[in-house]
């Protein structure tokens, strides 16, 4: 959710500023064309940033959910062979 948040906000002042830019450039057009697209592709750069880290930080968890999942399983199976193995000395 906050995720979402931020590219609207990002992409929102993006569009702002490009419109304010153009309301009041007091240079030619061509000009101020060419801010407007190193302004934007400035903004594009930030945005591919975040989105890296975002699915850097996404990634991570996934990692890390993942090997708890593993060491679960494992620790049931060692509980499992435990508990057959003392339901067999008691068989004896």
């Amino acid at each position: 959710m906050k995720t979402d948040k931020l590219i609207l906000g990002v992409l929102g002042g993006v569009a702002a500023g490009a419109l304010m830019g153009i309301l009041f450039a007091p240079e030619k057009g061509s000009k101020t064309r060419r801010k407007i697209a190193r302004k934007g592709n400035d903004s594009v750069d930030v945005f591919k940033d975040k989105l890296d880290s975002l699915i850097d930080n996404v990634s991570k968890k996934y990692d890390s959910i993942w090997q708890s999942e593993k060491d679960l399983i494992a620790e049931g199976k060692a509980k499992l062979n435990s508990i057959k193995k003392e339901i067999k000395s008691q068989e004896l």
